[in-house]
């Protein structure tokens, strides 16, 4: 379980790719600290598990699975990542829950600059609209944030200054995909409210 507050901003430094996966190698001195082979590490909200660590670097193997439903297969060697140790208990929860379970991808649309911070339109996957609310809270490339506008098939962030410098959001430009993990307790209610109705119905 992860917060969506990235603790820092590392680097792939190798990609291996094998038959129906890669094997990538990540820099971040922050999340190898006390890391260890089994340990899970999100790397742009994707959660990974610790296959070897040397040193400040990491590997982790990711499977076709993943690469299918993620940005994940789009790192080269020299690619900014987002990177988060999970939740210990009693911790402090300072996004929202996230698991580490990208529901699907999006694509930076636009970005507007202003003074003090920086709006941004993402496109949404029809699938995941229903999800996305005004005000509510959304995960991309493994950073809570805030819905500022829902659309149909968009939506919008706004972004301060800290935010831009320490995560890959203050690097990505239009055309670039991002991770995107909704709410997980709006997919509880959706299914316990259709579990409900159904139940009604019999």
């Amino acid at each position: 379980m992860f917060t969506g507050i990235v603790e820092e901003l590392g680097e792939v430094t190798a990609v291996e790719t094998l038959d129906d996966a890669c094997r990538f190698r990540l820099r971040g001195p922050v999340v190898t600290q006390g890391a260890k082979h089994g340990d899970s590490i999100a790397v742009n909200g994707v959660c990974l598990t610790v296959v070897d660590h040397q040193g400040d670097e990491f590997t982790a193997d990711v499977m076709a699975e993943t690469l299918n439903r993620s940005s994940l297969g789009a790192l080269r060697a020299g690619s900014r990542v987002n990177l988060e140790r999970p939740m210990a208990v009693g911790d402090r929860l300072g996004g929202h829950i996230v698991q580490g379970h990208v529901d699907g991808t999006g694509e930076i649309l636009e970005r507007k600059p202003s003074e003090h911070w920086e709006i941004v339109k993402i496109s949404l996957p029809a699938d995941l609209t229903r999800y996305v609310v005004e005000k509510g809270s959304i995960t991309v490339d493994g950073i809570s944030l805030t819905v500022v506008d829902a659309g149909p098939d968009h939506f919008t962030v706004s972004l301060i200054p800290t935010t831009l410098d320490l995560t890959t959001l203050g690097h990505k430009q239009p055309g670039d995909p991002v991770n995107l993990e909704v709410d997980v307790i709006a997919k509880y209610v959706e299914r316990m409210l259709g579990d409900r109705a159904q139940g009604a119905g019999r």
